[in-house]
């Protein structure tokens, strides 16, 4: 009897340290903040305020150049694709990067070789790239923090989501960010199970 409580006790502390390393594991994701070519330092810093908000391991990097190969000179722009293959490169296992640009940013989308973005991050992976240049001037730091949201939560592995007011919403070549005011509470729950602190 003596027996069977012991391996009773011993398997339910086991359970309860798996949990807890669960739980350990999913908050120790360093989300790194990278400015990219001219991004002024004050708008990095209000971004890294932000960022802390959902996650305590957060690091604001110095600036760096745009990788050399993501420049589009047919259009003046920066190729959001080449940035975040080289951003990826650039960070621990620990880690998902996240690219600040004023510059104009592009993708290929289907058939359109060169389309321009807001944001681009692998689903799910560790970078991505923002670009406030498209963003509303009047609701900019409001749009942009939304943006990065958006695009972090790919790298968690959200999709596009079909609610209007989901910070997951499809932009679909537009800028909705004003219409959205929060994650929608299926996407809300799939990332406080990876460790977001959302409310």
């Amino acid at each position: 009897m003596k027996y069977s409580i012991f391996i009773f006790i011993f398997c339910l502390c086991c359970c309860v340290n798996k949990q807890q390393n669960e739980n350990t594991e999913k908050n120790q994701t360093v989300i790194v903040i990278q400015p990219l070519g001219d991004f002024e330092l004050n708008q990095s810093q209000k971004v890294l305020a932000e960022i802390k908000t959902i996650s305590p391991n957060v690091v604001l990097r110095q600036n760096i150049d745009f990788p050399r190969n993501s420049f589009y000179k047919p259009r003046n722009r920066y190729r959001a694709d080449s940035i975040i293959k080289n951003l990826k490169n650039n960070i621990g296992n620990d880690s998902v990067i996240v690219g600040l640009s004023h510059f104009d940013i592009s993708t290929t989308k289907n058939d359109i070789k060169d389309w321009g973005v807001m944001g681009l991050g692998y689903m799910p992976g560790t970078a991505c790239v923002v670009s406030d240049f498209r963003l509303s001037k009047k609701h900019r730091n409001n749009q942009f923090y939304k943006l990065i949201l958006h695009e972090l939560g790919h790298t968690a592995g959200l999709p596009h989501c079909k609610i209007k007011t989901c910070l997951m919403r499809d932009a679909k070549g537009g800028n909705p960010l004003n219409e959205e005011k929060d994650f929608c509470k299926n996407c809300k729950r799939f990332l406080k199970n990876k460790g977001w602190q959302l409310i």
